[in-house]
């Protein structure tokens, strides 16, 4: 869920803001011979032997600067899920996938071109700059491009500013934003000395201020209805600003091309499809030509895109956390103990050893959600109680009053204890990953009932509530995003915390990390609010995901990257 730090539901290709698309020196090996390191445009298909590690360090997506990219050409993809509602600021909207459709037509205000993320800039196109010019009270400024329009021919100006902080800072409960985080702290947005330059005024210090604002909200489209249901089936291009434009739609297919009123470099491609598919039929679509980019998440998709002549496989590490949350607001979930039970039910091990099959990563269990475990000041905050113990599962429900049946399942008050575990798609390695789930509940006396969805219905059951266990992923967006994201997915009512479990003390603790400036104190503060969160066992970090992408070769621009980025104008085809 954006807003430059925001987590995304569910695992994309890319992100917005800071994932949004990647880049790194080109040229790599086709030689036969052992490759000692990852090419930066990753490995050939015409190289068979095993694959070396990725570097925590590098990018891999062949970033070329736009001398060496060429003029024209299409990039064809598949994409999941198209919609329904296009407004990525939204809670409804704020998927990954809607993210990756917004990068291409909408303002991306921050950019960083490192791997870990900082220096965090200014995205030139927009801004021209941004400073802090107070610290008591707290005064930001930024300087808009004064190039920079709306698609309608109006200016972006202080104006667009405003619109953001009255949609996202939780006064007004007809806005549905996915975080107020940020947003809550400010207490004025004006024009400074000329209506492209903003300044906003502070309340109460916020830290990292930086990321307050990295998209914006069109003022035409400002009002509380038409922010939460006028995007509903439409992109709205007149209230868009950016290097594309979306040329068609529907529920199956998005078209973008150059936008002739783009006032930035032009872009390099002149036709970006987006076709949606299930992710194992994005597989077949690459290996027959049809769509030019696949992401691979089993040793299975690694071989069948390998085989696939003329492409390259671009692997590295992502800040994707793949977990498992729990419904508390549906019974049995709604009871600590039970959550409890099945926390220590989980066979994490085993259920990374079936998602990672194969393949050479690291399958350990990362002891958070908010920080990657390459992230200087990252902690492991599960509790010791969670770990994976059948007797002490047992224990924990015995303790809570159930009983074991002569089924093999605990009961209580004569009804039998059981979940529903909701999973998306036909993946092969999903529908195993649900069975082991099943398998390891049972041998603790929980029943559990596998429920297989499209994948075309993520967003609806996230944001319905209709699920109980449920398996997904946050993708970070920005290295310093811990701090913004843990208010969005712990406080009792954070806009993503789609466990509906919380509590007085993590909702105190949470907060407490956005007034302070230094890193090292974020990261305790940060740490001890995500300790006291998952003690609720509403949640489960399960693993560290890679990212797998198979390329068609000379795709420059595209790829895994960790927290850097490239300009969606800058990606195209390598002369």
């Amino acid at each position: 869920m954006n807003k430059k730090s925001k987590l995304m539901t569910l695992a994309a290709v890319m992100a917005s803001f800071s994932m949004l698309f990647a880049g790194c020196g080109a040229g790599s090996s086709s030689s036969s011979s052992t490759l000692k390191a990852e090419p930066a445009d990753g490995v050939p298909s015409s190289y068979t032997g095993d694959l070396p590690l990725p570097s925590v360090k590098q990018r891999y997506d062949n970033h070329l600067s736009r001398d060496k990219v060429k003029d024209g050409g299409t990039l064809t993809l598949g994409i999941s899920e198209i919609g329904p509602n296009w407004n990525y600021l939204s809670t409804d909207g704020n998927t990954g996938y809607m993210s990756e459709l917004w990068s291409w037509y909408q303002p991306s205000l921050l950019v960083s071109d490192q791997v870990s993320g900082s220096p965090i800039k200014v995205n030139k196109d927009y801004l021209t700059d941004m400073k802090l010019v107070s610290k008591d009270p707290m005064v930001v400024q930024y300087d808009i491009n004064p190039k920079a329009k709306w698609n309608d021919g109006s200016d972006i100006d202080w104006t667009a500013f405003k619109a953001t902080w009255e949609a996202n800072n939780g006064s007004n409960p007809d806005y549905n934003p996915p975080s107020t985080d940020g947003f809550d702290k400010i207490a004025s947005v004006e024009e400074g000395s000329n209506a492209k330059q903003v300044i906003v005024k502070y309340q109460t210090p916020y830290y990292p201020w930086q990321l307050v604002f990295s998209d914006l909200v069109n003022p035409k489209a400002a009002d509380a209805k038409t922010f939460t249901q006028g995007w509903v089936k439409n992109p709205h291009n007149e209230w868009a600003a950016g290097p594309f434009k979306v040329q068609s739609f529907s529920d199956s297919q998005v078209t973008f091309v150059p936008n002739e009123k783009w006032w930035g470099d032009k872009p390099k491609l002149s036709k970006v499809v987006y076709k949606q598919m299930e992710s194992s039929a994005e597989l077949n679509a690459f290996q027959n030509g049809e769509i030019d980019a696949a992401s691979a998440s089993t040793k299975d998709d690694i071989k069948q895109v390998r085989g696939v002549k003329n492409t390259q496989l671009r692997y590295g590490y992502s800040t994707t956390t793949r977990v498992i949350e729990y419904n508390g607001k549906s019974k049995p979930l709604d009871d600590i103990k039970v959550r409890k039970a099945l926390t220590q039910a989980f066979d994490v091990k085993t259920y990374n050893s079936v998602q990672y099959q194969g393949m050479k990563w690291d399958t350990s269990q990362p002891g958070s959600e908010l920080m990657m475990p390459y992230q200087k000041g990252y902690e492991y905050n599960m509790p010791a109680e969670a770990k994976y113990n059948v007797a002490n599962a047992k224990k924990t429900l015995e303790s809570d009053g159930y009983k074991m049946g002569k089924d093999g399942y605990y009961a209580k008050g004569g009804k039998t204890l059981q979940v529903s575990f909701t999973y998306f798609g036909d993946d092969a390695t999903q529908q195993a990953l649900a069975t082991a789930y099943q398998a390891m509940l049972k041998k603790a006396g929980v029943k559990v009932k596998v429920v297989n969805k499209t994948e075309s219905k993520f967003s609806s059951t996230v944001t319905s509530g209709d699920y109980q266990v449920l398996p997904m992923a946050w993708q970070a967006t920005a290295a310093l995003g811990f701090v913004t994201s843990a208010p969005q997915l712990y406080t009792s009512d954070g806009p993503s915390n789609f466990t509906y479990v919380g509590s007085k003390e993590v909702d105190s603790l949470v907060k407490k990390a956005g007034a302070l400036s230094d890193y090292s104190e974020q990261t305790k503060a940060t740490n001890k609010a995500e300790k006291a969160a998952l003690a609720l066992y509403g949640t489960i970090p399960v693993s560290t995901a890679p990212a797998y992408t198979a390329t068609k070769k000379g795709l420059a621009n595209y790829g895994p990257s960790g927290f850097a980025g490239s300009l969606p104008q800058d990606i195209g085809w390598q002369k």
